[in-house]
């Protein structure tokens, strides 16, 4: 029976630091989460949330992210079925955030299941599939610990994300993945922590991180990326074919017990247990109103 699966994508920090690419990320950023389902994509609509389009800066924005949302969808070869735009969003004379909101439905054909985010067994061998650059324009770090939203987003390289996507179906399709989960806010420190969660397991994890900075390899929002599990009997197979396509990948570590551990050169990054993230989790809303 065929399946379909669907979600919804945007980034108004991105947008709001650089209007292209912030439509153009919306889009991969969709398009890669369903790939990360083991879901072709078929089709998308949006919602473009903008302020007062008859400010000049504010009509900027809109023409520029739509032009990087028609570039991306071309490049990924995605058509837009219908689309929905929400003007004169303002207060007090002060626009909204430039806010393009993506949903995108894909089909899973059988025999080829759904794959998950969740780590599945111990011992898997983690994966990490396509590049970290010292991108943190715009990323959940620089707010989150810095307060701020500045810098120029994660450059977004058409031919390397399809190249990526593409890949990633084919090595489903073999039936070579455990678990994959798209890279995306919060970067790969946080794709590991939910990882853990979702699945109850914890990882073990080398990071070399060479001329990036160590905080940027844990936070860095490149896009392109995938955070993928493999059997090691399989991890021949997926390594020869990320070689033949010139997918670029690091090994980080294995899935085993209870703790996220993260090893940068001698410096223990992350230790933390699956219960003090999931109670660090559970506590988050109530924080700000304490």
């Amino acid at each position: 029976e065929t399946l379909l699966a669907f979600t919804l994508n945007g980034n108004s920090a991105y947008t709001l630091l650089n209007h292209y690419y912030g439509g153009a990320n919306a889009v991969a950023g969709a398009a890669l989460r369903l790939v990360c389902a083991g879901a072709k994509p078929i089709g998308m609509t949006n919602c473009l949330n903008f302020g007062n389009p008859e400010k000049p800066e504010t009509m900027w924005a809109l023409a520029l992210s739509i032009e990087g949302m028609s570039d991306a969808c071309k490049a990924l070869e995605i058509p837009v079925v219908s689309g929905n735009v929400s003007l004169y969003n303002e207060t007090a004379g002060l626009d909204i955030y430039p806010t393009p909101i993506i949903g995108m439905v894909g089909l899973i054909d059988p025999p080829v299941c759904p794959l998950t985010p969740c780590f599945q067994s111990e011992g898997d061998v983690i994966i990490l599939i396509g590049e970290t650059l010292e991108e943190m324009g715009g990323s959940a770090y620089l707010k989150e610990i810095y307060f701020q939203e500045r810098g120029s987003p994660p450059l977004l390289r058409f031919d390397r994300e399809k190249t990526l996507q593409e890949t990633i179906l084919r090595a489903h399709d073999q039936g070579l993945l455990s678990s994959a989960r798209d890279l995306s806010y919060g970067g790969l420190a946080m794709a590991l922590a939910r990882c853990c969660l979702l699945s109850n397991m914890g990882a073990d994890i080398t990071l070399v991180h060479g001329k990036i900075r160590p905080d940027a390899m844990l936070f860095s929002e490149s896009p392109s990326r995938v955070l993928a599990t493999v059997n090691e009997k399989n991890l021949y197979k997926l390594k020869t074919l990320l070689d033949e396509h010139d997918v670029i990948y690091s090994i980080l570590g294995k899935t085993s017990g209870t703790s996220l551990k993260v090893q940068q050169g001698d410096k223990m990054a992350v230790s933390l247990s699956i219960k003090e993230m999931e109670a660090a989790h559970q506590s988050g809303l109530s924080h700000y109103f304490e």
